[in-house]
């Protein structure tokens, strides 16, 4: 992965409603083809996020969260740092993207930052398709992607995508 400075992971399974915005956001952020940009997808497996995020100087990780009480839409911005202590109730995958971290410091793995980018969900049932107020977030998190990735000078200027 040379000349990668950062990577947009799409955390979910579009096969469990809400659980697909990651995916959704990951693909929109993909076809935007910015330069020094890697997306993928990842199912939240610690293992897995360590290959993509490992030297990069800036991790986005997006995911869906279920939260009580829930305002399905809403998106929150935080640091891994900040989810230490967070119960299992937070995410489907709650316990894969913190507990990467220390496995991937203690193996040498690591990116420069690492920021989630979480979307409430209304349910991570199984189903096919994303609930309104999900599905209605998307723009707004590919936003949200991109001024992270602003901070690194990695802009939609000059780019062949569009939003």
């Amino acid at each position: 992965m040379s000349g990668v400075r950062a990577v947009v992971i799409g955390v979910g399974n579009e096969f469990r409603s809400d659980d697909g915005v990651g995916p959704a956001v990951a693909t929109a952020v993909e076809e935007l083809e910015l330069p020094g940009v890697s997306v993928t997808l990842c199912d939240g497996e610690p293992a897995g996020l360590l290959d993509v995020w490992a030297d990069v100087e800036l991790a986005i990780v997006v995911d869906a969260v279920l939260c009580e009480p829930s305002t399905p839409g809403r998106i929150w911005r935080t640091t891994i740092d900040a989810l230490r202590g967070v119960t299992r109730a937070a995410s489907s995958h709650a316990l894969g993207v913190p507990d990467a971290l220390p496995l991937g410091r203690a193996l040498g793995r690591v990116p420069g930052e690492l920021v989630v980018i979480a979307v409430e969900a209304a349910s991570l049932d199984l189903g096919v398709g994303m609930s309104e107020p999900v599905a209605a977030a998307v723009s707004r998190v590919v936003e949200a992607v991109l001024t992270e990735l602003a901070r690194l000078g990695i802009t939609t200027r000059g780019v062949g995508g569009h939003l």
